[in-house]
């Protein structure tokens, strides 16, 4: 197991939640959804390009047009709804407080005192006296 796969835990909560998996069909053998989901975890956590995947998570080509699948499915979406009903339901978190910070909320450049540019700045600057 790598630094950051899911533990047996995660797996445990994450792995009902995925659709099933196919098995007994022709072709290449059907990679597991558990090396694939921590193949597509560790691109979205590096960044990296799809190309860059580690070989260990499978071939890059499989776990990217898996993500693909699920993404247009909305399957990351009903996992995350899924997960919060469970911790809702055992009241682990409070749901009614919420917070937001710079960071999270891009201001205006004008709003940091940066000068406006175009036809007002050039209108108002002719205005002046």
């Amino acid at each position: 197991m790598a630094r950051y796969d899911l533990t047996d835990e995660e797996w445990a909560v994450l792995g009902p939640l995925l659709p099933p998996e196919r098995s007994g069909q022709a072709g290449n053998p059907y990679r597991p959804h558990r090396e694939v989901l921590n193949g597509i975890f560790w691109i979205l956590r590096t960044g990296a390009p799809w190309r860059d995947l580690p070989e260990r998570y499978g071939p890059w080509t499989t776990v990217y047009d898996r993500f693909r699948r699920w993404r247009g499915a909305d399957l990351f979406q009903k996992i995350l709804n899924a997960l919060e009903a469970q911790v809702h339901r055992a009241e682990r978190i409070d749901f009614e407080f919420s917070a937001l910070d710079s960071s999270m909320v891009r201001a205006h450049k004008s709003a940091a005192g940066a000068r406006e540019k175009g036809p007002r700045s050039k209108r108002a600057a002719a205005a002046k006296p």
